[in-house]
């Protein structure tokens, strides 16, 4: 169950920075609505992970997958492109979120 309440809270990160941008420095009504729930909810069920993961390895696989689909988000909302270093950089951080998975003893499987 804790990991569906972290795979929510990276969407819920995700769609919150997504309106981030579109909310206009909060000038924007709705866009600035769904960074609060979308950043509440997300911190919230961050915290319903912690309580049987340890620390670092929840905000490892939360950032790290928050990078990837916000980059990702970026370049089919925003047209925003990366480079040849930031896609190395976050295939870079990929791969530490899947060492730290599938070999690492703390965390939890």
């Amino acid at each position: 169950m804790h990991y569906l309440y972290l795979t929510i809270a990276i969407l819920a990160e995700v769609i919150a920075t997504s309106a981030l941008k579109s909310s206009q420095g909060f000038t924007r009504l709705l866009p600035s609505l769904v960074v609060a729930v979308g950043y509440g909810t997300a911190f919230y069920l961050l915290s319903l992970c912690l309580q049987k993961f340890q620390v670092g390895v929840v905000y490892a696989i939360w950032s790290g997958a928050g990078i990837v689909l916000i980059a990702f988000i970026g370049l089919l909302v925003h047209r925003e492109r990366l480079d040849l270093p930031a896609l190395l950089g976050m295939g870079l951080i990929v791969a530490g979120v899947v060492v730290i998975n599938v070999f690492s003893k703390t965390a939890v499987h």
